[in-house]
């Protein structure tokens, strides 16, 4: 691994959510250069206080200052005073309907404007509610803060109501640094603050995710904080790579032909990975959350791999098996690889990742070259030192994903391919709106199905996968870009959690696209397709457009293909939140082959065929 780094400066604008790079050659940083750039840049988290300031108080001018302009949660009554000093800031406060739903909508809004986002709840049950959004955080790498209620001190073993404390909840899990949360601190006094806003304030300077976690007892919300200001430098983290990994990586490159698998950790570096793809004639695949780093037209790109997948990818690993491939930005988890030793190069992997833990592990047995660093940064360096003359060889005849043909059917329901292929045409090529597709069918149709030429426009999480991700997640994009965001999802998933009122309260022009078939339908195929019967996934049957137009909401129904385009149209130009229920063919098979491939090679008794 690479221990010969060092560092630049990634600064973010807290005023825009922008971010621009310091792009410096190694051979010109000099200490001047270097130390000036860092001092006009520094911004200071310089909270000056008075007798009168409560903790609740100083700990929201404390975000205010980190760049936060939204915070989401659950209100209660442990947490009144902080509710109510959040509510009388600068950052814009939205009351949601579940704390998972806020959590999963706040995931969103950080990805979508890279800015840290404020989650807050109540006591007991509020927290515990909002913990699958949160290792959804972790796993999605986004920038979120908890802030929580805690019961006081004095009340604690007393039976308070709700009560939480360690002897009541997981502590160690909930209440402090570990699996759940970066960073987590009870703060049980006000001179606490300092401590926590300066580790919060390290987190945030990391280019991938960070996830922290504030619980502040009832009685400390409302108690007074003494004078003091922070000097907090907000600027971002990068690791470098070495002149020798750069010279190692492109002498490895140069060995023979290779690929390069992009993922959403390279999302940043659409630009630099394009360029440096043409310029060494490098087939190219994605992750399904790496979906448009790289056009999915271009020649040279191969398919999605994962879970709804191109089999293209196989054909290309097959048939020009590359030396090595250059992994950017993912972990190569299953939802990216399934782990297949059909995705295994001759002579292994090139890994890079801004996460040391992510490198190699995937494929453990597999020669691995890790490289620590940010994506931009290194796709930066190897297009600064890739030799003029460097040529990778040329590859002819790359396979790629096919375009869908539809045939004539007899279907008196909307075929899902259908559908897709509308949402290409309305909503992917004329607008640009944010796409995200729900755990289930609705990820494999999408994924599969769905191309797009930019970055930034789709998202799917394959790190929980938790239903209700995207139902919920979509209220959060929509808020924070200012701007249409659709969510593909399943009847099911709409059922579990959604934030339609939410979204009507805030007036966000969120849209709903649900597959309504009335099952909970990728267990229905994955039992058949796995010879397992006898259980009952069945779902009575709903209308959305009823439920919506009860939350205040709008909505039209779809039992025609020949009616899609239009509905497509009116949700479009809607400018409140509107649903659209598809009544969708559940007989149609979804590209789900490779998922369900995997899980019978886990339980290698089953001999069942598979079938497309």
């Amino acid at each position: 691994m690479n221990e010969n780094i060092i560092s630049s400066n990634l600064i973010v604008l807290p005023q825009s959510g922008k971010t621009s790079t310091v792009e410096l050659a190694e051979s010109k940083l000099t200490d001047a250069k270097v130390n000036g750039y860092q001092s006009s840049h520094q911004k200071n988290l310089d909270i000056q206080t008075s007798p009168s300031l409560s903790v609740s108080e100083a700990i929201v001018k404390m975000l205010e200052n980190m760049g936060v302009k939204y915070a989401f949660g659950v209100s209660g009554g442990a947490m009144a005073k902080l509710w109510g000093s959040l509510s009388n800031s600068q950052i814009q406060v939205l009351h949601f309907r579940h704390e998972a739903g806020a959590a999963f909508a706040a995931i969103e809004a950080s990805l979508a404007s890279d800015r840290p986002i404020v989650i807050f709840t109540t006591t007991g049950p509020g927290i515990t509610n909002v913990l699958t959004g949160i290792l959804a955080a972790r796993g999605e790498g986004a920038k979120v803060i908890l802030l929580s209620a805690s019961t006081s001190a004095s009340q604690r073993g007393r039976y308070a109501i709700q009560e939480t404390d360690e002897q009541t909840m997981p502590g160690r899990e909930i209440l402090t640094s570990g699996v759940l949360f970066d960073y987590a601190a009870t703060l049980e006094c006000a001179e606490q603050i300092p401590q926590a806003a300066k580790r919060i304030a390290l987190g945030l300077k990391r280019p991938n995710g960070f996830v922290a976690h504030l619980s502040i007892p009832t009685n400390i919300q409302s108690s007074l904080v003494h004078e003091f200001s922070p000097q907090l430098d907000l600027s971002l983290d990068l690791t470098i790579p070495s002149k020798e990994t750069i010279s190692k990586c492109i002498h490895l490159l140069s060995q023979g032909t290779f690929a390069i698998w992009v993922g959403f950790g390279a999302r940043f570096a659409a630009a630099e990975i394009r360029q440096f793809a043409q310029r060494t004639g490098a087939a190219v695949m994605c992750s399904p959350r790496g979906k448009g780093i790289f056009p999915e037209e271009h020649p040279q790109f191969v398919g999605v791999t994962g879970l709804g997948g191109h089999s293209s990818v196989f054909t290309y690993m097959q048939e020009q098996l590359p030396l090595h491939i250059l992994v950017l930005g993912t972990r190569l988890g299953e939802a990216t690889s399934f782990w297949s030793s059909q995705m295994i190069p001759q002579s292994g992997f090139i890994h890079v990742d801004i996460n040391p833990d992510a490198l190699g592990v995937a494929y453990p047995s597999v020669p691995t070259f890790p490289v620590v660093s940010d994506v931009k940064t290194f796709a930066q360096s190897m297009l600064q030192y890739l030799p003029e003359d460097f040529v990778e060889g040329k590859l002819v005849n790359l396979p790629h994903p096919q375009p869908l043909t539809i045939k004539p059917s007899n279907s008196q329901l909307v075929r899902p391919e259908v559908l897709m292929q509308e949402i290409q045409q309305v909503c992917v090529d004329n607008s640009d709106a944010i796409i995200m597709a729900e755990s289930g069918n609705s990820f494999t149709w999408a994924t599969h199905l769905l191309r797009f030429a930019q970055p930034n426009r789709y998202r799917v999480s394959t790190g929980v996968g938790a239903m209700g991700h995207a139902v919920t997640g979509i209220v959060g994009a929509a808020k924070a870009r200012n701007g249409k965001a659709i969510a593909i999802v399943g009847d099911g998933a709409m059922l579990m959690n959604n934030e339609i009122n939410t979204a009507v309260k805030y007036q966000i022009p969120a849209v709903w696209i649900v597959l309504n078939d009335a099952c909970y339908n990728m267990c229905v195929q994955g039992m058949a397709m796995l010879g397992l019967k006898g259980a009952d996934a069945a779902i009575p049957q709903v209308d959305f457009v009823m439920i919506a137009r009860g939350m205040g909401a709008d909505g039209i129904r779809v039992e025609k293909e020949s009616d899609l385009r239009m509905a497509l149209e009116l949700a479009l130009a809607a400018s409140t939140p509107f649903v659209v229920d598809v009544m969708i063919d559940p007989t149609r098979q979804a590209p789900s082959r490779g998922r369900n491939q995997g899980l019978l090679a886990q339980n290698k008794h089953l001999s069942f065929p598979l079938i497309q």
